[in-house]
Formats: C-alpha cells, sequence, structure tokens
C-alpha cells in the first residue's frame, strides 16, 4: 500500500472518527440535561475513573494508556464545555504548576481562573463564582502545604480528585549558563533545585519570588537573568530552555487536590481524607487510630497541624484507602469519633492520579 493510500484511509477513519465523538457528545448532554434536572455535578470523579480503566483494558496498542487517557480528558472536557460556562478556580498565575494540574485533569475546554492565594481558591468554589478549584497539598521532596490542610479547619468544601504530577523544573532565559547573574524562583523550586544550583550557579544572585510565573516574568526583562519554572512558562513568556530537568530527584512529584462542594459516588479504588482532633493525653492519637488497624484498613497518610484555638491542641490529617460509604470505613469513622473530640470528613475520591 502506497503513502497516498494510506493517507486516503486515514481521512476515512478521521471523518468517522468525528462523527462518532459528536454523537458521544450529544449522548453526553442529555445525560447532562438529566442530572442538571436532578440537582447533580456534571463532573463526576468516579465515572471518570471507570471510563479510563475500561478503556485502558480495551486497548491494544499501538496507541498508549497515558495518550488514550490524554485524548478522552479533551474529550470529557469539550462535552462539559457544552453544558454550562465551567469555571476552575487554580492557585495563580497563569503557567504555574498548579495551573498544569488543573489542565491535566480537566482539559482545555473550560474556563481557568487564576487566584492570588489558596484561601483565595477555596472563596472561589464557597461563593459558587467558581465550580471546582485545584490546590497542591504536598511535594515527594519539600513535604507538605500546611497552609492548604489549615485552610479546611473551617471550610465545608469536599476534595473530589487528586492529580499527581511530575515535576519538572526548567531554567529558562534568554541568555548561556554562562551569562546568568540573577537567578528568579519560588522558595519550593530553589529548594528542588539547591544542588543543581550550587553546582552550576553558585556566584549567581538569588532572588526569590511569588511564584514560578513571576520568575519567568522578572527573567524576560532583566538582563543576565533567568528563572527556574516550567516550560509553560517558557512558552508564554517566549523564554528559551537553558537546561531541562534540574530538580535534584528524579521522582519529584507534587499532589493537588481538587476542590468541590460534594463527594463523587465510590468508584471501587477510593481514598478518603479525614481530619480529627484529639485530647491532649498519652495514648490518645493510639486510640484514635485503633479502628482502622483493627478493620485492616490502610491508612496512606497523616499529618499534624496546631489547631491555633488552644495551646498544644492539634488537628490530624489522615488519608485512609476505601470510600467513607464502604460499610467498613463507615464503622471505623463511626469508631473514631468516640475517642475524638472533632471528626470531619473531607471527601472520598478515587485514588487516580
Amino acid at each position: 500500500m502506497t503513502i497516498a493510500q494510506r493517507r486516503k484511509l486515514i481521512d476515512k477513519l478521521d471523518a468517522e472518527i468525528v462523527r462518532l465523538l459528536n454523537e458521544r457528545t450529544t449522548l453526553a448532554l442529555e445525560i447532562g440535561e438529566e442530572k442538571a434536572k436532578a440537582g447533580e455535578e456534571l463532573f463526576t470523579p468516579d465515572r471518570v475513573k471507570r471510563l479510563i480503566d475500561r478503556l485502558s483494558k480495551l486497548n491494544k496498542g499501538p496507541l498508549s494508556d497515558d495518550s488514550l487517557r490524554a485524548i478522552y480528558r479533551e474529550v470529557i472536557s469539550g462535552s462539559l464545555a457544552q453544558h454550562k460556562t465551567m469555571t476552575i478556580a487554580y492557585l495563580g498565575p497563569e503557567a504555574t504548576y498548579t495551573h498544569q494540574a488543573a489542565l491535566n485533569r480537566f482539559g482545555a475546554s473550560l474556563n481557568y481562573a487564576p487566584q492570588k492565594t489558596i484561601a483565595d481558591v477555596f472563596a472561589e468554589v464557597e461563593r459558587k463564582s467558581a465550580d471546582y478549584g485545584v490546590v497542591p497539598v504536598e511535594n515527594s521532596t519539600e513535604g507538605v502545604v500546611t497552609h492548604t490542610l489549615d485552610m479546611f479547619v473551617d471550610s465545608d468544601l469536599k476534595v473530589v480528585a487528586q492529580a499527581l504530577m511530575p515535576i519538572k523544573h526548567c531554567l529558562i532565559g534568554k541568555v548561556k549558563l554562562s551569562g546568568v547573574k540573577r537567578l528568579f524562583s519560588h522558595p519550593q523550586a530553589l529548594a528542588q533545585c539547591r544542588g543543581w544550583i550550587q553546582t552550576h550557579l553558585a556566584k549567581a544572585e538569588i532572588v526569590e519570588t511569588s511564584s514560578t510565573t513571576r520568575a519567568a516574568e522578572e527573567a524576560s526583562k532583566q538582563k543576565a537573568s533567568a528563572a527556574i519554572a516550567s516550560s509553560l512558562a517558557a512558552e508564554v513568556y517566549r523564554l528559551k530552555v537553558i537546561d531541562e530537568g534540574i530538580q535534584d530527584s528524579v521522582g519529584n512529584m507534587t499532589r493537588f487536590l481538587v476542590l468541590g462542594r460534594k463527594s463523587p459516588e465510590p468508584s471501587g479504588d477510593d481514598r478518603t481524607s479525614v481530619m480529627f482532633s484529639i485530647a491532649h493525653k498519652a495514648g490518645a492519637l493510639h486510640k484514635a487510630l485503633e479502628p482502622f488497624r483493627r478493620r485492616r484498613i490502610n491508612m496512606t497518610k497523616i499529618e499534624s497541624r496546631p489547631s491555633k484555638r488552644k495551646a498544644w491542641e492539634y488537628f490530624f490529617f489522615v488519608d485512609i484507602e476505601g470510600h467513607e460509604q464502604d460499610r467498613k470505613v463507615a464503622n471505623a469513622l463511626a469508631s473514631l469519633t468516640e475517642h475524638c473530640s472533632l471528626v470531619k470528613v473531607l471527601g472520598s475520591f478515587p485514588t487516580m492520579d
């Protein structure tokens, strides 16, 4: 078969794909109308997980599962955009890693609203100016984002999904590496690239910025300057990538949370985030965690934060495997309340990244 013949077949397949995509979108719109009448959420992470799992089983290649997932992310994004003007608030500005995480979760067809602070993201979703919010919660090398955890103390928002994203830092600018005299970046990015900086830019002036995007903006304006930021920021500010993958840890990952007003239904592979407070006495934490051990519920994470309401009083944040509607998890949470002054389920969500 010649190249021309293969291209003709591709053209025929493309026409069929377009027809099928529009047919799928029509069905999705009909489902969306029924959901709207019932007051249900349009974005359903549990349904998305089941869809991706099913497609992965059907996929025989050569298209990778990651590529297939990226395609369907945009298909779903396009369908959601047909229903309503959906807005996603995120910790900005544009081209930050949180912006990338939001795009990776929701696709490019929706509206994105950058916010100055994590508190602003919460506020936008709480007042219904945004449908969902995306905030960072922890980095694999630098640890937890404490402000995000603290916001849950007084917020009624739920964690409806998560996004795990590899963080690939780049040195970007308009000069060569040897010409960099001033380096801009966010403190977190600087910390994650500390070893590389000491090896390659030990004599450069380090200037901390409010975001990696702001760092890229400054590098675009000042001579002999560079920034540690994302490749997306390089595109936005028309900077060249001087070096990439400069983070000290190859497995540098950041976990982001998607905030909403209602937890999704069980997907069959879920995680539940819980916040609780205990009395300041010996053995209190051990007793609080006993219900999970007794029911063999795996706890994947635990963090503590000062309550800021009373000296030596702490809030504990834990992630456990399972959905709050699962009988085993529900029973454990009920037992937890017997040992705690406060128990708050922050949300159950699919474990998919």
